[in-house]
């Protein structure tokens, strides 16, 4: 590889961004087409169904693309989807270069993209800015590997780890601009998950809005009773999925009657198997959750190793012992038994600090 080519990626990686919101449940993808140093083409994965990046890029470079290098953000698919071969048309155009960021975990691709681009001739080189390619699908890469959506965390609190005061009242502790920042991890997000506890306390509808995106996010309850009442806001305008232990159908009944769809999943002991849950997200395409929930629900997940990720909000005040943490997790009489995490970014937003930290792979 030369020093170019990490700049032509870095472009194509720029390009996978621009479909954040938009790709599920595929991947986050861009491609550039150069030749003799100048920028051809470019293209990016807009929505499922869809062109993908090469397609994109090759279509708008026509014969130009014969002899070019494409740099391609993930590897190119090698099976018939709901769109043909991407590695056929790279072969098709006469491309002479292909550099691919990261190798796809799909269990339909992985690897013979690459091999498909070889056996025709084309030169192919992998692994560039590969650490950058996963990040922007770490879902993606979740669900093809584990089976499962990568678990995101998102937690307001006081700079003492408090999210509402004793009384129950949390509205708002973190500022404006905070508020308008989780806005963007739901638009990413495939679904909001939440529990029935956060539902009663404070009705939430969980949706995007004050940002302009063109998918909303499933909406995720889980209420091993049903005590969900009907006229919840989360279960109105966008499709709404409850998790339960509970098997009565007359419950069933009024809710799926206002659009809600509910599946059981139980565990022997009558509450709702939660790995199941996250399994169940994982084979209906679910890529990314973010969880948005009370300190009953995160403390379960965190204590059950569920969660990958914390998004975590302080905001520059103090609200005292009296007031609710952030994660009931029973008591710890070993500095072990808490969740070891690492820092992946940290940042102001607004008055408040965003921090980002990922769960320890050692915890």
């Amino acid at each position: 590889m030369n020093p170019a080519d990490s700049q032509w990626m870095a472009q194509a990686l720029h390009l996978a961004e621009r479909g954040l919101w938009t790709t599920s449940p595929n991947p986050r993808v861009g491609c550039v087409l150069v030749r003799d140093g100048r920028l051809i083409a470019e293209g990016w994965h807009m929505r499922a169904g869809e062109p993908h990046a090469e397609v994109h890029a090759l279509r708008a470079a026509g014969e130009a693309a014969r002899g070019a290098t494409a740099y391609v953000t993930l590897e190119p698919c090698s099976h018939h989807g709901r769109t043909p071969p991407c590695a056929d048309a790279l072969i098709a155009a006469g491309v002479r270069r292909v550099v691919v960021a990261a190798q796809d975990p799909n269990p339909l691709v992985a690897g013979q993209g690459v091999a498909r681009l070889r056996a025709a001739g084309i030169d192919v080189e992998c692994g560039l800015m590969e650490a950058a390619a996963r990040e922007l699908n770490i879902g993606f890469f979740s669900r093809m590997t584990r089976g499962t959506p990568w678990v995101r965390s998102k937690i307001a609190a006081s700079l003492d780890g408090r999210t509402a005061l004793a009384n129950g009242t949390s509205k708002w502790i973190t500022g404006e601009e905070a508020r308008r920042d989780v806005q963007h991890w739901r638009a990413r997000s495939c679904s909001v998950l939440t529990g029935i506890g956060t539902v009663l306390a404070d009705d939430p509808r969980l949706d995007v809005r004050d940002i302009s995106t063109e998918r909303q996010p499933l909406r995720v309850v889980l209420d091993s009773r049903l005590r969900i009442p009907p006229k919840a806001r989360i279960l109105q305008r966008q499709a709404t999925l409850i998790y339960t232990a509970c098997s009565d159908a007359n419950k069933h009944r009024a809710l799926m009657t206002g659009g809600a769809e509910i599946k059981l999943l139980a565990t022997a002991d009558g509450k709702i198997d939660v790995p199941g849950v996250l399994r169940d997200l994982g084979k209906r395409g679910i890529n990314e959750v973010l969880v948005e929930a009370g300190r009953t629900l995160n403390g379960s997940l965190l204590k059950a190793g569920l969660v990958d990720e914390l998004v975590l909000y302080l905001a520059p005040r103090l609200l005292g012992d009296a007031a609710r943490g952030l994660a009931d997790m029973g008591e710890l009489t070993q500095l072990r038994q808490g969740v070891a995490m690492q820092w992946n970014d940290v940042r102001q937003v607004g008055g408040d600090l965003r921090i980002v930290a990922r769960i320890s792979k050692e915890n």
